[in-house]
């Protein structure tokens, strides 16, 4: 198709990011799509110079660092029809304005989410092994702990405790099939049957903290979900359990948790913190039951180019005339990341 009859596109995002949501051989795919400067990334709405290109641009590529969208912006963009964005959530920076005007939007969240599956499928087969607390003993005895000091480790049969049904705790439901785990889950506005269908056993939040060898935090952060961990549901775990945080740290009481963790009666793996980072002096950093990573479980490095992709594959959806693969409804925002 001549690049006239194309849609014009504008990227706005950290331009940082671009080469990694878009290596050539997928900038070469979304060109043959869309009518876009590779060279032009926008990071300020309001900069005279972008703005004939903004006017004419029927779709925005957006990105991390892409600057708020309002009623403002859209008034310089009367031809805008789409937001595409490739990363996770769209909250925060998409004003009301967008739904208003019924422009369409889509997100790669659920592209983002299978990189942070995956970490948390390894956190828990990790966490059966006791491999992290086994391995700090390793690095003081230099020796092999006796096999009475092992008995207890093991996946076989272990129960995980899944809070949320979401991409991200469906997906780790998913992975965790194959293994010879008890799976629970707590998510509120599913049912039973369709926790069964997820290969879960359906639980109350409390019972499943009170009975879960392992648990594994998959909740978004919302007003109903905040602190939702406070210290009497994390006195609720049992002695040697493991906590794992793959979702946001708002989710969890950082005095409680933090109190929890000292005492060494949990473990935990936790890839956020609240807050975050974690200032320099806190026990966390070099508490033995306590593995720490900087916020890394979601798309980084090559894995960025899986959100690129879900971004051209809608272009190109939108250029066929089809529905958005990946559409985000206004009314979805209130309950997901």
């Amino acid at each position: 198709m001549p690049t006239s009859q194309l849609p014009r596109a504008l990227f706005a995002m950290n331009p940082v990011h671009l080469p990694e949501l878009f290596p050539p051989r997928l900038m070469r795919r979304l060109r043959s799509s869309a009518d876009v400067d590779a060279a032009l990334v926008v990071r300020d709405f309001g900069d005279p110079a972008i703005a004939g290109v903004l006017a004419e641009a029927e779709l925005l590529l957006t990105g991390w660092g892409c600057p708020r969208i309002d009623a403002a912006v859209l008034r310089r963009a009367p031809r805008l029809r789409a937001v595409l964005h490739a990363g996770g959530s769209v909250r925060g920076w998409l004003d009301d304005a967008v739904w208003e005007r019924g422009l369409a939007v889509s997100s790669a969240v659920q592209a983002n989410a299978l990189p942070v599956a995956e970490y948390a499928l390894a956190a828990i087969l990790f966490a059966g092994k006791d491999a992290f607390g086994l391995r700090e003993r390793f690095r003081v005895e230099q020796v092999r702990p006796p096999a009475g000091a092992l008995a207890g480790v093991g996946n076989l049969g272990r129960r995980v405790g899944i809070i949320g049904a979401s991409r991200v705790g469906r997906r780790v439901l998913e992975l965790l099939a194959p293994f010879e785990f008890e799976v629970a889950l707590y998510d509120p506005y599913i049912d039973g049957a369709t926790a069964t269908a997820l290969g879960a056993v359906p639980l109350p939040l409390d019972q499943l903290l009170a009975t879960s060898d392992i648990v594994s935090l998959h909740a978004p952060d919302t007003p109903e979900t905040h602190r939702m961990l406070d210290q009497r549901r994390l006195a609720l775990m049992p002695d040697g359990a493991v906590f794992i945080n793959t979702a946001r740290g708002a989710l969890v009481d950082p005095d409680a948790l933090m109190t929890e963790l000292i005492s060494g009666r949990i473990s935990a793996i936790l890839d956020v913190t609240e807050p975050e980072p974690l200032p320099a002096r806190s026990p966390l950093y070099d508490l033995p039951n306590v593995f720490l990573t900087p916020h890394l479980a979601g798309s980084l490095g090559n894995e960025l180019e899986r959100l690129g992709r879900a971004v051209v594959d809608e272009v190109e959806r939108l250029a066929a005339g089809e529905p958005l693969l990946h559409a985000v409804h206004h009314a979805q925002l209130a309950n997901s990341a």
